[in-house]
C-alpha cells in the first residue's frame, strides 16, 4: 500500500516542502518516457517467443506485481539499484503485453494497437494537465482507489477463470480505466506537490497509470472491434 500512501507533512531527507521543483518533474518524465521505450523494446524483442511466454504468463504476472508492492521499497534508498529494478520491472511489462499484441496483428488488426496508445496518451496528458491546474486537493484519494481496484481485479480475475462473459469484460475494462485515470490525478498531484522522495518513485507510478490504461482501451477496442 505505500505507493499510494504519501506525507505531506513529512520532513525526511528528499522531501520537497513547497513541491515539487521544474527539475524534479522533468527527470519524473524523463524516466516515464525512458520506461515506455523500454517497455517497447521488451515486447518487440519477445515477439517470437509468444508461445513460451504463454507457458509462463501467472509467474510472469506474479513477477511484476511482487516488484510493483515490494521490490522497489527494497531498493527505495538504494539509487543505482532502485533505476535498474525500474527498467527490469517495465521490460517485463513489455513483455507481458505480448500474447495480446499477437493476437491483434495475427488477426489484421495492427492499427488497434496505435490507436489504443494515441488515445490512451491524449487522455493521459489531459488527465495531468488537470491535475496540475486544479485546484482541489486529492491526496485522500490514494486509499479508496487502492481498494476499488482490488475490488475490480477480484471480480475481473473471477469473471476470466469461470464466467468468460464478454458483457462482464467490457464493464471490468472500463472500470479499470476509470481507476487508473483518478490515479493519474492523484499520482500527478501528488509529483506537483512533492510527496514524492525520488523522480524513480514518481515515474513509477505515472508509468503503472499509463500501462493500465493502455491495457484496458487495448481491451475495449478489441472488444468492440471484434466480429464476433
Amino acid at each position: 500500500m505505500a505507493l499510494y500512501e504519501r506525507d505531506y507533512t513529512s520532513t525526511e531527507i528528499g522531501y520537497v516542502q513547497e513541491g515539487a521543483s521544474i527539475s524534479f518533474m522533468k527527470q519524473t518524465y524523463w524516466l516515464l518516457a525512458t520506461s515506455m521505450l523500454t517497455a517497447a523494446a521488451g515486447a518487440y524483442l519477445t515477439l517470437p517467443y509468444v508461445n513460451t511466454i504463454m507457458q509462463f504468463k501467472w509467474p510472469l504476472f506474479i513477477f511484476v506485481n511482487l516488484m510493483l508492492w515490494f521490490g522497489f521499497g527494497l531498493t527505495r534508498n538504494k539509487p543505482i539499484l532502485n533505476i535498474i529494478s525500474l527498467f527490469i520491472f517495465t521490460l517485463a511489462t513489455g513483455v507481458m503485453l505480448v500474447p495480446m499484441i499477437v493476437s491483434f496483428l495475427g488477426a489484421g488488426k495492427g492499427a488497434v494497437i496505435g490507436n489504443a496508445f494515441l488515445m490512451t496518451a491524449v487522455l493521459f496528458g489531459a488527465l495531468s494537465l488537470f491535475a496540475l491546474n486544479s485546484k482541489k486537493d486529492y491526496s485522500s484519494w490514494g486509499k479508496p482507489l487502492v481498494v476499488t481496484m482490488f475490488v475490480v481485479f477480484i471480480s475481473a480475475l473471477v469473471n476470466v477463470l469461470f464466467f468468460h462473459s464478454p458483457i462482464f469484460s467490457v464493464i471490468f475494462s472500463s472500470a479499470w480505466l476509470l481507476i487508473f485515470g483518478l490515479f493519474t490525478i492523484y499520482d500527478t498531484q501528488n509529483i506537483a506537490n512533492g510527496a514524492y522522495s525520488s523522480p524513480i518513485d514518481a515515474a513509477i507510478s505515472l508509468y503503472v497509470d499509463f500501462f493500465n490504461m493502455f491495457t484496458s482501451m487495448l481491451h475495449l477496442l478489441g472488444i468492440f472491434g471484434s466480429d464476433d
